[in-house]
C-alpha cells in the first residue's frame, strides 16, 4: 500500500446485507474496501483496493469457529503471511484487549479499550427506543494501540455518528517496520468484532 495520510477514517455502509466499510485517508482517498463474508462457519474478511471490489489485496481469516480465543490471520493476495490479531478470551468481554503478532508469530502490539464503561453505557443507551439512535453522539469508545513496552503508537476511536458507523485511526508515533499494516488490519478486525457489542 502507498503512504497513508492520517487520521484514517472507516465508515460502515448502511443498507447493505454484508458488514462492509470503506477506509479513507485524511485526504479522502480510498485506501481499502472491507467486506465481511456472510454465512461462513469461520469468519473471513476480504480487503479490496477500492469499492469496485476488482482487486483483492488482503484476507483476514479466523483460525477457529466461534471461539473467544480466536486468532485472525492476515495474508496478502498472493498468500504471504503478514501476522495476526488475537482476542484475549473471556477477559475481552468487559474490556476489549487484542494482541497483534508479526509474521514470525512474535507479539509486537496491543489494542486495548481505554474505558470499558463507555462501551457498556453506549450499548445500554443504544437499546432505548428512539433515544438509542443518538447513542453514537454521546458515548464513543476509544482504544489505545501500544507496543509491549507501553509506547503508544496509535489510537482507534469511534466517531460521533448515527448508528455508530464511523471510526478513526489516529497516528501517535512513527511506526516500525510492518507495524502500520498490522495496525490497520488488526483495527479493521477489532472494529468488526467490537461493533457487534455496541
Amino acid at each position: 500500500m502507498s503512504k497513508m495520510e492520517y487520521p484514517l477514517k472507516f465508515q460502515f455502509k448502511i443498507g447493505t446485507f454484508s458488514n462492509d466499510f470503506v477506509a479513507k485517508d485524511a485526504n479522502g482517498n480510498t485506501i481499502a474496501y472491507v467486506r465481511q463474508k456472510m454465512f461462513k462457519l469461520k469468519e473471513q474478511i476480504v480487503v479490496y483496493s477500492d469499492e469496485s471490489k476488482s482487486k483483492e489485496i488482503f484476507k483476514i481469516d479466523a483460525n477457529k469457529w466461534l471461539d473467544f480465543n480466536t486468532a485472525y490471520n492476515f495474508t496478502s493476495s498472493d498468500g504471504v503471511e503478514l501476522g495476526k490479531v488475537a482476542r484475549k478470551g473471556w477477559r475481552s468481554l468487559f474490556k476489549a484487549k487484542y494482541e497483534l503478532y508479526d509474521e514470525k508469530d512474535v507479539q509486537d502490539l496491543v489494542i486495548q479499550e481505554e474505558n470499558a464503561w463507555v462501551k457498556v453505557v453506549d450499548s445500554l443507551f443504544g437499546e432505548i427506543p428512539i433515544l438509542g439512535i443518538f447513542a453514537g453522539y454521546f458515548f464513543n469508545p476509544k482504544y489505545t494501540i501500544t507496543r509491549p513496552d507501553g509506547t503508544l503508537v496509535a489510537r482507534a476511536v469511534k466517531d460521533k455518528s448515527f448508528w455508530g458507523r464511523k471510526f478513526s485511526i489516529v497516528k501517535e508515533a512513527e511506526f516500525e517496520t510492518g507495524e502500520e499494516l498490522r495496525v490497520m488490519l488488526g483495527t479493521m478486525m477489532m472494529i468488526l468484532l467490537e461493533r457487534r457489542r455496541g
